[in-house]
């Protein structure tokens, strides 16, 4: 019996992960198509990437939450901190990644895109969204309210 509860749990977590990896391509696809159709309507470079890159977070977000995570708490100014915090350490860890096998390897930037995202996903990314912004709370028995 034991063993058929860790199988439903790992199946679960493996549905939670991929949809968040979905989330974030989702996220990356809004991030990149506002980018170049502003900047090619004459939008500043540096303006255009600030506000496609807050697009693709919006979108991530919403994703993450409702549909990888399946949070149904209110939205707090906590965990929208915590997610953009998270977010902050994900844009460092791909600038690192990229650096290295972009410029330092000499791996096309694309190719190197997918596996900087790819790694920065499943080795911060994802376990950090799981445990900091979208953590379950235990839920209270209804029992333990009576003590």
């Amino acid at each position: 019996m034991a063993h058929r509860v860790l199988i439903v749990l790992a199946i679960m977590r493996l549905r939670e992960m991929a949809t968040a990896g979905l989330g974030g391509i989702c996220a990356t696809i809004v991030d990149v198509t506002l980018l170049v159709l502003m900047v090619e309507h004459g939008t500043a470079v540096a303006v255009a990437a600030f506000i496609a890159a807050s697009c693709g977070a919006a979108v991530g977000f919403t994703v993450s939450k409702y549909i990888a995570f399946r949070d149904r708490s209110p939205i707090s100014v906590e965990q929208c901190g915590r997610f953009g915090l998270v977010a902050v350490g994900t844009a460092m860890l791909m600038a690192v990644a990229m650096q290295i096998l972009a410029v330092k390897l000499g791996a096309p930037y694309l190719a190197a895109k997918l596996a900087c995202s790819a790694l920065v996903f499943l080795g911060w990314t994802y376990p950090a969204q799981r445990r900091l912004v979208f953590r379950r709370r235990p839920r209270m028995s209804p029992w333990m309210s009576l003590s």
